[in-house]
């Protein structure tokens, strides 16, 4: 049986969701920072670590769905898991809401202007805050009204899709990128560099630069994803991305960790390049017939 919530008592109260998949070292201060709401939801990707027992400890709902992608995860939440609230807020396991933004939520959304709003991160690594290299103020879509957002694939990650205009607050989060440790990251990143090359391989038969986009675009999203779009069709992706972050964004003033960073980054293109070289590679053996020797 689904539960349904009567109409809320608190219209200018937010709920907000937490997506986990084996997050045992992180859930317990995710969780915690969001305790602010009155209702939060945790939605596992079928973990097979300690996240569920010590997420059950806590006053949320837990519920679990295996992962299909990020946009169709996000999406079966918002449609099929009911809240107290019309307005919700997504955190990631490695994330974490903090009095000051939840205040401006709830603040934000009294007398809404729009029916979603992007908010900055704050990446956190090494112990600090990478603010240089990380093309700070980057935003992400976090508070909306569920009935007006979905999300759909796009590489690794999702994008939003809005029914309506979307706005910006001035609060920011942190992001502990790397909590788990390197060889966490490296696992995550090699994952993700498969779906990178075949959003790569898409984008270069079918996609555009958008120039107009790239130099006004209207926000700081529309300039990212059309310098993404253009990066695509660089030469030396990897080299150029580290000149970029380390020299160009100001990586240098970061010190060891801004360095690491921004070397992990240039790795990360060379790993998508590799496999885009190797799935083009793969497809023209494919192709080539065969002689009857070789059958």
């Amino acid at each position: 049986m689904s539960l349904v919530y009567p109409a809320s008592k608190h219209p200018s109260m937010v709920s907000i969701f937490i997506l986990t998949h084996n997050e045992e070292i992180d859930i317990a201060a995710c969780i915690e920072s969001a305790l602010l709401s009155d209702d939060v939801i945790v939605v596992d990707s079928l973990s097979h670590d300690r996240t569920v027992e010590i997420a059950s400890r806590y006053p949320v709902r837990v519920i679990q769905h295996a992962f299909e992608s990020h946009g169709k995860q996000r999406t079966w939440m918002l449609r099929s898991i009911p809240v107290k609230h019309e307005w919700v807020y997504i955190l990631e396991a490695d994330e974490r809401m903090t009095p000051t933004l939840f205040q401006e939520c709830l603040i934000t959304i009294q007398q809404p202007q729009h029916v979603g709003y992007y908010v900055a991160e704050r990446v956190m690594f090494m112990g600090t805050w990478i603010r240089r290299s990380t093309q700070y103020p980057r935003y992400q879509l976090r508070l909306f009204d569920k009935h007006k957002v979905w999300f759909s694939d796009y590489g690794h990650t999702e994008r939003e899709v809005v029914e309506g205009s979307t706005g910006f607050l001035k609060e920011t989060y942190p992001h502990y990128t790397s909590s788990k440790g390197m060889s966490r990251w490296i696992d995550k990143h090699n994952i993700y560099s498969t779906n990178e090359a075949i959003e790569t391989i898409r984008q270069l038969e079918k996609g555009t630069i958008k120039w107009s986009e790239l130099w006004f675009g209207k926000s700081e999203v529309d300039r990212r994803r059309a310098l993404k779009n253009l990066s695509l069709r660089l030469p030396f992706r990897p080299i150029v991305r580290f000149v970029y972050m380390y020299f160009l964004l100001g990586g240098i003033l970061d010190g060891r960790a801004g360095f690491t960073w921004c070397t992990l980054q240039a790795f990360y293109e060379y790993l998508i390049l590799l496999k885009v070289w190797e799935m083009k590679h793969q497809l023209i053996l494919n192709s080539t017939p065969q002689s009857p020797s070789e059958s």
